[in-house]
């Protein structure tokens, strides 16, 4: 398995990729919206504001993430977010998407991020690191459906204190049906 930094050049397969992810997990409705998103993500937002890592098994992708600045005004601490993640359905359950997550994350801590944070399935996550967390010690941008999904880690050795304020998204995630 190898793994890459950035997008360029296989935008149609990560299209692919997120939308046949979540329409197998989800449905064609999220698959659509999933797409969407990840089209939004790479088309709007600038690129010190957007990692993308994505594991390949020779030239074929299996897997990919994003992660997108989330920023507090009130903390100087370079904060992002973990959304979205996928794995070929065929390919999971092999450990890539921990890998991979785990890569993307020793990448983050090289270019100086200090926190991770992330929203989703708490059993997966917390494979790679992330506690739940309350709104309380990291607002969310936007209203959460599912706040026990709310999760973060820290990638420095600094004690993980709470991050004061409300943040700011990226505009594609600033969507109220992502939430």
């Amino acid at each position: 398995m190898n793994y890459a930094s950035g997008y360029r050049g296989q935008e149609a397969d990560l299209y692919d990729l997120f939308s046949t992810t979540f329409t197998v997990s989800e449905g064609a409705d999220e698959g659509r919206v999933i797409r969407n998103f990840v089209q939004d993500l790479m088309k709007t937002t600038p690129e010190r504001d957007l990692f993308c890592f994505s594991a390949h098994d020779n030239d074929y992708l299996v897997g990919s993430v994003f992660f997108s600045s989330l920023k507090y005004k009130q903390d100087d601490r370079t904060v992002f977010i973990l959304s979205p993640m996928a794995v070929k359905p065929d390919r999971q359950k092999n450990g890539i998407g921990q890998k991979l997550i785990i890569y993307g994350l020793e990448e983050l801590r090289k270019k100086g991020v200090d926190i991770v944070v992330t929203y989703g399935d708490i059993n997966f996550y917390s494979k790679v690191g992330f506690q739940q967390i309350s709104e309380e010690f990291a607002q969310a941008p936007l209203k959460l459906s599912y706040p026990e999904g709310w999760l973060a880690q820290s990638l420095t050795k600094q004690n993980f204190k709470t991050i004061p304020g409300s943040p700011t998204c990226v505009d594609a995630l600033n969507k109220p049906e992502l939430w």
